[in-house]
């Protein structure tokens, strides 16, 4: 695979993989399973490890030479993948709480990482086979079930009401209160990185994400927006880069559409 041009054939392996991991976690999903409660206090099902070895298994095929980091399985060392410049970074179910309660907002992501930023992401919504894609030459797409996929792009709205994309189960105090300050904007709720596809594709103008988040929780679609014309930035205005410290963690970030919408949110933040 040619280190800088991705191949629409290894987009559309991508978008197999995602779909039967996809199908297993509804296999899951569809009874009255269980979950733990990890060290980090977040909840791990059965469907989570029976996704993760669906794509892992499936990615040592496709691309042997690429490494992989997995939320199940993140316990390399830093001094081993600190070298890495390429690897696979997956969330194998991603909005575990929301497959807890039931709502169907979860995901399936993979990004591609190539020196420490996202070249390509595939993002799978299985209760609804929607599937979200970006790659650095091909652009971002939506593919709904089976049809042919569509070119997306972030919107252009930088006026007032705002269409402003929040956590469905992470609410932040912080954010109610910058909120006060806008005034007039619509909010979407939703878990997941689904978020991050609704700024993607234009029905959301910002995600403002003040509270804890992992790389592999928006590697896939930090790709899907940035390849849709989007960008996201930490909240102190810096590129968001990976694999670069012995942490996942990522900073507080704002995903926008638009550099007027950035310059706003950024702004109001420094006022707070």
């Amino acid at each position: 695979m040619d280190d800088l041009q991705i191949k629409l054939e290894l987009i559309e392996q991508l978008i197999e993989i995602s779909k039967e991991a996809g199908k297993a976690i509804l296999e899951v999903y569809n009874t009255n399973f269980d979950y733990q409660i990890k060290e980090d206090l977040s909840p791990l099902t059965q469907a989570d490890t029976v996704s993760h070895n669906i794509i892992c298994d499936r990615l040592k095929i496709l691309t042997p030479d690429i490494p992989i980091i997995s939320e199940e399985n993140s316990d390399i060392p830093f001094n081993i993948r600190s070298l890495w410049k390429k690897y696979w970074l997956i969330d194998p179910l991603d909005g575990t709480k929301e497959f807890i309660k039931r709502n169907g907002e979860f995901t399936v992501n993979i990004a591609l990482i190539e020196n420490n930023m996202p070249i390509l992401g595939v993002i799978y919504i299985p209760i609804s086979n929607q599937t979200y894609w970006g790659s650095n030459n091909l652009g971002s797409f939506y593919i709904q079930g089976n049809r042919k996929a569509i070119q997306i792009n972030v919107s252009q709205n930088s006026e007032n009401p705002l269409t402003i994309a929040t956590s469905a189960s992470h609410p932040s105090k912080d954010l109610g209160n910058l909120l006060e300050k806008i005034k007039n904007y619509k909010i979407i709720k939703k878990g997941s990185s689904i978020k991050l596809c609704l700024v993607a594709c234009g029905e959301a103008d910002v995600y403002l994400r003040l509270g804890p988040t992992s790389e592999w929780d928006i590697a896939a679609g930090d790709a899907i927006i940035k390849f849709a014309g989007g960008n996201i930035v930490s909240i102190s205005g810096e590129p968001l880069s990976y694999n670069l410290e012995e942490s996942f963690l990522n900073p507080k970030f704002i995903a926008y559409n638009n550099d007027a919408n950035k310059s706003k949110f950024l702004s109001l933040l420094t006022e707070q």
